[in-house]
């Protein structure tokens, strides 16, 4: 038999009921759009997250205590790694604590951050007006501060902060700079933060001890090693592995990203089961379909038709039913994930490898479910076929 004229047999076969066809084909266009959708909506949230993560600073190593076994950071301990650990560009100290910040009959609860001169290098940050912290405003103690946006649009509502004054936690600052805005990351609004020097910020919060430490490496490949040799020396310090904790930019990225590899996979297998109970459909029909058809099959063998041009008729039936729920999945897919990302207000990218497979798994359903029946169909006998009504 013609390839074409098979297709074509086979189309009008399924376009002869169209009711019963759309039904059958209904697993196999679920199935596909909801691979689609939910790989796209876990790509999507892979992308955001590495985007966040990024934001935070290049080659980032975030060098962190674990108070329970023992370790304790301290800002000199920024300049100590500087000298120790060839593989590190820059090293800058934060201390954090939540603050009420006021300016004139305003107030705005934030949280203060203090930390040194190589803050806007290592956290990638930029200034929008004035000047950032010094080492000399370090070394001095002096009472100046750096605003981001959120605090800027909240208490002074298009004025210039510059020069003003504003008291933080009770302590009278002089704004000397603000930031560029740089948005939410990982729930946090980065905009809503008070930069101060930190050796003001160990006199508010009355300790030493600083919170976390930025290290950024001077590359990408010297994260891994430079993470490694820090480990290594807070081990030697404090004897213990858990004391202190280096997790460099591209260990986190790796972590998460084999996160939502895992649970996207999880999500496509659930929906590829769509597929298979449209296999099952699909399977049922052209099984009732031969049953259906017998006369015709015994007609068509009776003037020449030989068990291998059947055999294909009804595959490429079973095989234009699932192609088509395929299509019409895919169609589906990408609507619903942009429908995903404007009621949810999640992101979602729609990947041809995930339309590829998608399309290719409805191909093998079509085509695995349909070998019984037309082997069935194959299979009559073409006189006991002549013989039915």
């Amino acid at each position: 038999m013609n390839p074409w004229e098979g297709v074509r047999l086979a189309w009008k076969a399924v376009s002869g009921n169209k009711v019963r066809s759309a039904l059958t084909m209904l697993g196999i266009i679920i199935g596909v759009g909801a691979v689609i959708v939910l790989v796209s909506v876990g790509q999507g949230a892979t992308a955001q997250i590495t985007s966040q993560i990024q934001s935070l600073g290049s080659n980032l190593i975030t060098v962190s205590a674990g108070r329970g076994a023992g370790g304790r950071l301290y800002a000199s301990d920024a300049v100590e790694l500087m000298e120790r650990v060839p593989s590190i560009e820059r090293a800058v100290p934060s201390i954090t604590q939540t603050c009420k910040i006021k300016w004139r009959n305003d107030s705005e609860d934030s949280s203060f951050e203090g930390t040194t001169a190589g803050f806007l290098e290592v956290r990638g940050r930029e200034l929008s007006s004035g000047r950032f912290l010094s080492d000399e405003d370090d070394k001095g103690r002096q009472k100046v501060a750096v605003l981001g946006q959120t605090i800027v649009a909240e208490l002074f509502q298009g004025r210039d902060p510059l020069g003003e004054t504003v008291s933080i936690s009770g302590y009278p600052f002089t704004v000397i700079g603000t930031l560029a805005p740089k948005g939410s990351s990982m729930g946090r609004d980065q905009d809503d933060i008070v930069v101060i020097p930190v050796s003001v910020a160990e006199r508010i919060v009355g300790r030493r001890e600083i919170n976390v430490l930025y290290v950024q490496a001077k590359s990408a490949e010297d994260s891994a090693v430079a993470a490694e040799h820090i480990t290594a020396i807070y081990l030697r310090k404090f004897g213990r592995e858990d004391a202190i904790r280096a997790s460099s930019q591209d260990e986190l990225l790796s972590t998460i990203k084999s996160m939502t590899r895992t649970s996207t996979m999880m999500l496509g297998a659930i929906a590829g089961i769509s597929l298979v109970v449209g296999g099952i459909g699909i399977m049922n029909i052209m099984l009732v379909s031969v049953s259906e058809r017998t006369r015709e099959i015994g007609i068509r063998k009776a003037v020449g038709a030989k068990n291998r041009d059947v055999l294909f008729q009804f595959l490429v039936e079973s095989m234009v039913l699932s192609l088509t729920g395929g299509v019409v999945g895919i169609l589906l897919g990408f609507g619903g994930s942009r429908a995903v990302s404007k009621l949810a207000a999640w992101p979602s990218v729609v990947s041809g490898s995930a339309v590829v497979v998608a399309f290719l798994f409805a191909a093998a359903t079509g085509l695995f479910f349909g070998v019984w029946p037309a082997a069935k169909a194959a299979s009559l006998d073409p006189i006991e076929a002549l013989r039915r009504d």
